[in-house]
């Protein structure tokens, strides 16, 4: 049973609602989507007429402008049908927002209703062959133009690149970092899909090369210094709160695929289910799935308060979900024996997508990093003086020795 508290009844009508959305037209073709490496674009007009590519656009420009914790069942539930769907919601929403937040009033008219109808898709191309976790290696270039400005770079791994309409792109303006939205047409954009990778296969990732790629005026988003501060900054923070919660439901797909399996398969005359190994795994995947989701709903509230403690409660649910997830797809493939290796069964299809998820929007280590700093600085002023025990001249303590 799925551990949910304090769900309005309109929130707990649209998670039933994405939850029958995904058990029948996404999961069932989750494989052959994967296999393919693209999403058709039949899908993707049906899922844009739901209203769900709306759901970071706000309502006075068409969209759906769901509240945190809504918009997090959505990528929850998607996340449990199929990753590169809830990359889609990710990076799309992504660029809404941003738009939606800091763009002028004439970006938002024109952008942000093709966003919430599907007619124009978003992508957000920051990272580049010297810059992943560390943004500040951004080598992508602006010049002004009398008209506009020149683009000239290389961007990497960008999610739905190969099929956005628009890019919100980040180059250095000035000497100082700075963000565009740079149209797929755009003169000197060339786009390069990208195939055989890890995970989230079918969503369709792209090389950007830009070669004095021509921009009007009206394309920069913000002014220079602005750019990876505030805009990348909180678009980042909704895409690192979207995978979250899209590793809650991988988590919970990797729990519905082992207990189907176990409770049929018999292995040395008794069910898999009944193996006290196999219910250490299951065990844990409840319980993984079930923290992973409250550590979600809390960031949502924060996030629906304006809480200045929603970034930090973000970083742990998107560290804690994303490493619960891969854990539970390993424990999953394990409980699947050999056929957990084949592609008869969609736990090997979990496996690489949640080894993704360590990955993107901030990486394992890097939270680490970030939410071990933020530990300091939250601590109490004035620790308590230990009585007793080892002295500072007495050899390491065990905490020591573990931390060593």
């Amino acid at each position: 049973m799925a551990i949910r508290v304090q769900l309005t009844p309109g929130q707990a009508a649209a998670r039933e609602e994405y939850e029958s959305f995904v058990r029948e037209a996404v999961a069932p073709r989750a494989d052959d989507w994967d296999r393919a490496e693209r999403l058709p674009e039949e899908f993707l007009k049906d899922f844009a007429a739901r209203g769900l590519l709306g759901a970071a656009v706000p309502a006075d420009y068409g969209g759906t402008g769901l509240d945190p914790i809504t918009f997090g069942l959505l990528n929850e539930e998607l996340g449990r049908g199929c990753s590169s769907v809830r990359s889609l919601v990710t990076v799309h929403g992504m660029a809404s927002y941003a738009v939606a937040r800091w763009g002028s009033r004439d970006q938002r008219a024109h952008w942000l209703p093709k966003f919430a109808t599907g007619e124009a898709i978003g992508a957000f191309a920051l990272t580049e062959p010297g810059a992943g976790s560390d943004v500040k290696g951004l080598r992508t270039a602006a010049r002004r133009t009398a008209d506009g400005y020149l683009l000239t770079g290389e961007k990497r791994w960008t999610t739905f690149g190969a099929r956005a309409d628009v890019y919100l792109l980040f180059a250095r303006l000035d000497g100082r970092e700075a963000a565009f939205l740079v149209p797929r047409d755009a003169p000197g954009l060339t786009v390069r899909p990208l195939t055989g990778v890890l995970g989230t296969r079918a969503s369709m990732l792209a090389e950007l090369s830009l070669a004095d790629c021509r921009v009007p005026d009206g394309a920069l988003l913000g002014r220079p210094g602005f750019g990876l501060s505030a805009v990348a900054a909180s678009a980042l923070e909704l895409g690192r709160y979207s995978v979250a919660w899209g590793c809650v439901g991988l988590t919970q797909a990797c729990l519905d695929a082992s207990l189907d399996y176990a409770d049929r398969r018999e292995t040395f005359g008794v069910r898999l289910r009944d193996h006290q190994l196999v219910q250490r795994m299951l065990a844990d995947m409840a319980t993984g799935a079930a923290a992973a989701r409250l550590l979600c709903q809390q960031a949502g509230w924060l996030r629906q308060d304006r809480s200045t403690d929603s970034l930090h409660a973000t970083w742990l649910a998107k560290y804690h979900a994303s490493r619960t997830a891969f854990r539970s797809a390993s424990d999953a493939v394990q409980v699947h024996g050999a056929h957990g290796c084949g592609d008869a069964y969609p736990v090997q299809r979990y496996l690489r997508d949640a080894k993704v998820m360590e990955i993107i929007e901030g990486s394992t280590e890097l939270q680490q990093t970030t939410i071990a700093e933020s530990a300091y600085h939250s601590r109490p002023r004035t620790a308590p003086t230990a009585t007793s025990g080892p002295t500072a001249t007495s050899g390491p303590t065990d905490t020591e020795r573990v931390t060593a």
